[in-house]
C-alpha cells in the first residue's frame, strides 16, 4: 500500500511542476507582449492609464498571460 501512496505523490509533484512551469511561461510571455505594446503603440501624452507607463502595461499584460494559461481552465465535462 505504501508503494501506491508513494507513486501518488510522485505524480501529484510532477504535476503541479508542469503547472508551475506553464503559469511562469505564460506570465513571462504575456509581460513581453504588454511591453511590446507598451513600445510599438504606448501612449506618449500621460493620457492613456495602462499604455502610458511600462510597469503597468507590463503588470496588465502579465495578469492577462496568466488568466489565459491553459492549465487554470476548467475542463468541461459534457
Amino acid at each position: 500500500m505504501e508503494g501506491v501512496q508513494v507513486a501518488f505523490v510522485e505524480l501529484i509533484k510532477k504535476m503541479y511542476s508542469k503547472k508551475l512551469f506553464r503559469v511562469t511561461l505564460f506570465l513571462i510571455m504575456g509581460a513581453s507582449f504588454g511591453y511590446a505594446y507598451y513600445y510599438l503603440v504606448g501612449c506618449y501624452s500621460g493620457t492613456c492609464p495602462i499604455t502610458s507607463n511600462p510597469v503597468t502595461s507590463i503588470l496588465y499584460g502579465a495578469l492577462i498571460g496568466i488568466l489565459m494559461t491553459p492549465s487554470l481552465r476548467k475542463k468541461d465535462s459534457l
